[in-house]
């Protein structure tokens, strides 16, 4: 099973992003949930979003896992959650930040060791401009491509490009370009 746990604050579309991914992977035949916990209801509140796939069907419901990726797409919260909590000496995580690898693992104690396992970029800018909205949630799908290797970057592109349909042409290309330009730039 794949489990994935999202950090984010309420906007940046984490919520979005974990559906869109669910569907990519459902229309393989894969199991999946996408679901989310908010502490408060506000744009701009810390939220975590979530997701588990597998080949069976999927009978645990709980936001408890042990990740095998965690998404952290609002930098602060690299810095104010837990973001190693649950998780395991497998757990890949893929930052959003516009800090070096080093100097990030440096100031967050919990990652320091788990180097091999820690990738970053920043989502953020890569959003901003190519769709013209800090909304980091495609470009990290585009990070995870790279990283997880799950889809050839071409083949998960056309999947999103089916989740988006009902955007317009233009946002449609936008998202592309973020999330090959997070593909491309991931560390």
């Amino acid at each position: 099973m794949l489990e994935i746990r999202w950090h984010s604050r309420a906007g940046q579309g984490a919520v979005t992003g974990a559906k869109g991914l669910a569907s990519v992977l459902a229309a393989t035949g894969k199991q999946v949930q996408a679901f989310s916990f908010y502490g408060s209801a506000k744009r701009g509140a810390a939220m975590t979003a979530y997701n588990r796939v597998d080949d069976n069907l999927l009978l645990n419901h709980e936001r408890y896992m042990c990740p095998n990726f965690v998404f952290v797409i609002d930098p602060g919260l690299a810095f104010s959650d837990n973001i190693t909590e649950d998780c395991d000496e497998n757990t890949k995580y893929i930052i959003t930040t516009h800090l070096d690898k080093n100097e990030l693992i440096s100031l967050i104690p919990a990652l320091q060791g788990k180097e091999d396992s820690v990738y970053t970029l920043d989502c953020l800018k890569i959003a901003q401009e190519t769709i013209g909205r800090p909304i980091p949630n495609t470009p990290v799908l585009g990070a995870f491509m790279k990283i997880s290797g799950m889809f050839p970057i071409e083949d998960f592109k056309l999947a999103m490009k089916k989740v988006l349909k009902k955007l317009p042409e233009k946002i449609i290309d936008a998202n592309m370009l973020a999330i090959q330009r997070a593909y491309d730039e991931v560390k």
